[in-house]
């Protein structure tokens, strides 16, 4: 089985701050880190990390070559990225002395993606394999109906959540295999406001999309798992969060890459043992472990 991750490559510059800044403040940085991100890219090096074979495609500018160098390190083929004459696209991350983050992003190379591009990059996939999708990058209803048409398995997570995604045709949302979604995305995409309790938006979720697998991650408290009236439940290991940037999508490539392999319940459990180790780290796709350090 292959994995393509069609999504966003990301030059993410992190500021240490002792709070996020509010509108009109002016705050100080303690440290800046420049790296790779983007979540499209953090979940392809889950994938990578956890030992998948997976492709990232996606647009990036010169400037992002780095990226795709780390990516390769981590096992990730990076030959359907293409590079082209303008900017990657950048993420202005805050961090507070909690862990917790705060996120400007710019399309870039994310925003250039065309869709006459999309037969090009699914032509050596089909049957069997899958697809990952997140909402940095355009065209996603036209993604999902090639991939559909080829036999892949569609697994999406609808972040960052916003108009983009309610404007989606019904088809392409019933035609996802599988849902990753955080509570606020949860709620939303299940039409209950921006808040409500996880067993309530999984009982939503799975009546709306019924053929559907959902994945409703609620930070350290760890994630739900439905698909009918089928329900399980993970747990994370309690850690002193560093730095939550890229827990959900270290989540996401290990789930994906554990199922492969393993019933739900271990594929939650080795899920939410990743994460967890990823926030008790600085960085994104750097935090991300590999495979044998959580064996």
């Amino acid at each position: 089985m292959k994995i393509l991750v069609y999504g966003s490559l990301n030059i993410d510059l992190v500021f240490s701050v002792d709070h996020i800044v509010q509108p009109g403040e002016t705050i100080s940085s303690r440290a800046l880190v420049k790296s790779a991100g983007g979540k499209g890219a953090n979940q392809a090096a889950a994938l990578g990390k956890a030992g998948m074979e997976v492709y990232m495609a996606g647009k990036i500018g010169e400037d992002g070559r780095f990226i795709l160098d780390l990516l390769e390190s981590y096992g990730v083929n990076t030959s359907k990225v293409r590079v082209y004459g303008g900017a990657s696209g950048q993420a202005l991350i805050q961090v507070d002395r909690g862990g917790q983050n705060s996120i400007v992003l710019y399309g870039g190379g994310n925003a250039e993606i065309q869709a006459e591009e999309i037969p090009l990059v699914l032509e050596t996939f089909g049957p069997g394999d899958g697809i990952l999708l997140q909402n940095e990058i355009p065209h996603i209803a036209e993604i999902i109906r090639q991939a559909k048409e080829r036999g892949m398995k569609v697994y999406f997570n609808p972040s960052p959540f916003d108009e983009k995604i309610l404007a989606l045709p019904p088809e392409a949302l019933e035609a996802v295999d599988l849902f990753f979604v955080n509570e606020i995305e949860g709620a939303l995409l299940a039409d209950l406001g921006d808040k409500a309790p996880p067993d309530r938006i999984m009982e939503a979720l799975c009546a709306k999309f019924p053929g559907a697998e959902i994945i409703l991650t609620v930070g350290k408290e760890g994630a739900y798992y439905g698909l009918g009236p089928e329900r399980e439940r993970g747990l994370s290991p309690p850690v002193e969060a560093v730095d939550t940037t890229g827990a959900g999508d270290t989540f996401t490539g290990y789930y994906i890459a554990a199922r492969a392999e393993q019933p739900v319940k271990e594929a939650l459990a080795l899920a939410c043992r990743a994460a967890s180790m990823a926030v008790a780290r600085k960085g994104a796709m750097e935090a991300i472990p590999f495979k044998a350090q959580l064996l």
